[in-house]
C-alpha cells in the first residue's frame, strides 16, 4: 500500500505505535527485558498503560516484536554483506565478522534479544513458521554460504550445510555474548593483553573458515 493510499487515521495508528516500538527499544536496549514492563513505556512517552494496550495484547507481544526487529537489522547487514562481488574467502569472513560486530553495537540489547523464551514458544530449525522470521532468514544466509562453500569447493565436501550453518552460528554467539558480558574482551583481568577486540573478531572468523577449508588456507 502506497503512502497515499493509507487514511489518516491508520497514519496516526501506526505513528502511535512506532512511537511505543521506539520507546521500548530504548528501555530494552538499556535495561534489558527485566526492566521492561507496559508502564514503563507508558512513562517513557508519557501515554497511560490502557493506550499501549490498544497495539499490543501483552508484553510479551511487544518483546517478540523487538527481538524480530533486532533480527531485522541483522539480516540487513548480514545481506549487505553477501552479496558483495567479492571472493567467497573474503565474503564469508566478513559474513561472520558483520554478526558479532552489529550485535556488539548494542550489547544489552543483543543478550536480550536470546533471552526469555516462553516453553511454547520454542522453535527448531526445521519448524514451520522458522524461515519466515528475520532470525530464520538471517540463519539461511548462513547456510547458503556455507552450501555455496561446499559446493564450490572452498569446503570439505562432506560438510553438512545446516548442521555446519548451526556450529558456525554457535561459534559467533558465543563470542558476541562474550563480550556483550565482558566489554574489554579478549583484554581482562585474568588475560591481560593480547590481540585488540576488533582484530580478536577477525582472527576467530578466520579461524571458523579455516576449519572448513577443504586444505590448510591463508588468510584472507
Amino acid at each position: 500500500m502506497q503512502d497515499s493510499e493509507i487514511s489518516p487515521a491508520e497514519r496516526r495508528r501506526l505513528r502511535v505505535r512506532g512511537a511505543i516500538l521506539d520507546a521500548a527499544e530504548k528501555v530494552f536496549a538499556e535495561e534489558g527485558e527485566a526492566g521492561l514492563s507496559i508502564r514503563r513505556i507508558a512513562d517513557e512517552i508519557d501515554y497511560s498503560p490502557a493506550a499501549i494496550y490498544k497495539y499490543f495484547s501483552s508484553k510479551d507481544d511487544l518483546v517478540d516484536e523487538l527481538k524480530e526487529s533486532f533480527f531485522g537489522r541483522l539480516l540487513g547487514a548480514v545481506h549487505e554483506i553477501a552479496d558483495r562481488r567479492d571472493p567467497f574467502s573474503v565474503r564469508a569472513r566478513r559474513c561472520m565478522t558483520g554478526y558479532v560486530r552489529v550485535a556488539i553495537e548494542k550489547p544489552h540489547h543483543y543478550v536480550a534479544a536470546f533471552s526469555g523464551v516462553r516453553a511454547d514458544d520454542e522453535t527448531s530449525f526445521d519448524a514451520d513458521g522458522f524461515d519466515g522470521t528475520n532470525k530464520g532468514q538471517a540463519f539461511s544466509v548462513l547456510t547458503d554460504m556455507v552450501t555455496e562453500g561446499v559446493e564450490g569447493g572452498h569446503f570439505r565436501a562432506e560438510l553438512d550445510p545446516v548442521n555446519t550453518a548451526k556450529s558456525v552460528w554457535a561459534s559467533i554467539h558465543g563470542l558476541a555474548m562474550m563480550i556483550a558480558h565482558l566489554p574489554d574482551f579478549p583484554a581482562t583481568a585474568s588475560m591481560p593483553g593480547g590481540m585488540q577486540q576488533a582484530e580478536f573478531i577477525e582472527f576467530h572468523s578466520d579461524l571458523i573458515v579455516r576449519s572448513l577449508e577443504k586444505t590448510s588456507g591463508g588468510a584472507a
